[in-house]
């Protein structure tokens, strides 16, 4: 089987922004949803490894990479996203959604149910969160842009902004350089964050296979959102990724890469 990588780019509330790793299989299709402030491009290494038993498409959720900017960000509307894609490719596939990816993800299943077939939630559960991320915003829009002639020089000025060194790396993926500008809708991002950090409140449950995937070291799923989980995912499994935070497909690749494939071939 081939491991081609292949871009497709649709604007203008046509569908996301595609990146499709290998060929299509007798296995369902694998489309991942990446996480705030990310892009399908962060998950190159992990889509094309396990593109070799699946197609993967890898998306840029609205207001980032290279899809269009709306003025909404919530879940009900990046799950219809997630399912015009879906559509696109056969009407039925796997996902893999991480963080907000996940939540999306997770509202993909609830509200078009026939459109799932397996389900890996990364590090997070279908609830409100009381932390925010409005200090990367404030961040990313304090750099000075006229100033930058390569990604290092962002890098740099995001350390003096404060930043870690990991995100320093991982937010400015999604800079364009040459133009100058952020690939993120940053206005859109802060001004629907409530909405991101919240989970709509959604009738029903989804009786597919699911696995909420999470890092041992992460306070994002903890024992007491198992209920709630279970409440709308009564099948769900759990498993936890020993010396893996949050950004656990990151930290630890290779053993994420193994729970995932694993799950999806059972």
């Amino acid at each position: 089987m081939g491991l081609a990588v292949r871009t497709r780019r649709l604007y203008h509330g046509d569908m996301l922004n595609t990146i499709l790793h290998g060929d299509a299989t007798s296995a369902p299709p694998l489309v991942i949803a990446h996480g705030l402030y990310g892009s399908a491009r962060n998950w190159g290494v992990i889509a094309r490894r396990l593109s070799n038993e699946r197609q993967v498409i890898a998306v840029d959720m609205r207001n980032h990479g290279f899809s269009d900017h709306s003025d909404t960000h919530d879940y009900p509307s990046m799950a219809q996203d997630l399912a015009k894609v879906i559509r696109s490719i056969g009407g039925k596939a796997d996902v893999l959604g991480h963080s907000m990816g996940g939540k999306a993800s997770m509202t993909l299943a609830l509200q078009y149910p026939d459109l799932v077939h397996r389900l890996v939630v990364a590090d997070i559960a279908p609830v409100a969160y009381t932390h925010s991320q409005l200090k990367y915003i404030t961040a990313m829009r304090a750099v000075d842009l006229s100033r930058i002639e390569r990604r290092s020089d962002a890098e740099q000025q995001l350390a003096d902004l404060g930043v870690e060194k990991a995100l320093q790396s991982f937010f400015t993926q999604s800079l364009d350089v040459a133009g100058k500008k952020w690939r993120l809708n940053l206005d859109a991002l802060a001004d629907q964050m409530p909405n991101i950090m919240g989970f709509p409140d959604l009738p029903g449950d989804w009786p597919g296979s699911a696995l909420f995937l999470s890092g041992a070291e992460s306070d994002y799923v903890l024992p007491e959102h198992r209920a709630t989980i279970r409440e709308q995912f009564p099948n769900a499994r759990f498993a936890k990724i020993p010396g893996a935070g949050h950004w656990l497909h990151a930290e630890k690749p290779r053993e994420f890469e193994a729970a995932v494939r694993t799950f999806l071939n059972t």
